[in-house]
């Protein structure tokens, strides 16, 4: 169950689709990302969240983010490189494979960790917010980091609200550590990008 629970908090990192850049955008490297068909993120997560039956549930390890155009695979794994669930998803299906079991789809990864868990995520989100940015599909609160006006310290959206704890220097720019909240219900998602 932790298994699941870890494939379903993290799946949010798999969204269905890449829409034009619309909207708010706070730097130009959000816009400069989104020209991008392919991106990759390797790093750690730690799951806090609260399965079906209420109970608090925590869980950590490792994840590789493929994304090639539309599709996205996320393989997450444990702290001793084992597998925990591979996801991947499509504009037009979604795929959710543990070990040992029958791939579960869906049209879209919403619907499956529904399914799944009884509760969707946000997924198109993440796509947007590790770039970062708003995503341009509903109304965000942004406020800038103090100490560079150009990043983000922090997205308010769809009831989440979304740190940025650490950007990475050059030669590579981006985000290094993001932590995400929910209130209801409770889910908080911890990220360190490695690369």
């Amino acid at each position: 169950m932790a298994a699941i629970g870890a494939a379903a908090a993290l799946a949010l990192l798999a969204g269905c689709s890449v829409a034009p850049t619309r909207g708010p955008s706070t730097s130009s490297m959000a816009t400069a990302l989104s020209t991008q068909t392919s991106r990759a993120y390797h790093g750690r997560f730690a799951v806090r969240y609260a399965d079906q039956n209420g109970e608090s549930r925590n869980a950590y390890g490792n994840f590789d983010w493929q994304e090639q155009g539309d599709t996205v695979t996320l393989q997450l794994l444990n702290p001793f490189g084992q597998t925990l669930a591979v996801i991947t998803s499509s504009p037009s299906v979604a795929t959710l494979e543990l070990p040992n079991r029958q791939p579960v789809t869906a049209d879209n990864v919403g619907t499956l960790m529904q399914n799944a868990l009884g509760f969707a995520l946000p997924v198109d989100g993440l796509r947007y917010w590790l770039r970062p940015s708003p995503a341009p599909t509903s109304p965000a609160k942004t406020i800038a980091d103090p100490q560079l006006e150009t990043r983000l310290k922090e997205i308010d959206q769809d009831g989440w609200t979304i740190q940025y704890l650490a950007y990475t220097t050059a030669p590579d720019v981006g985000v290094k550590r993001v932590d995400l909240t929910r209130h209801d219900p409770p889910l908080d998602i911890k990220l360190v990008l490695d690369r």
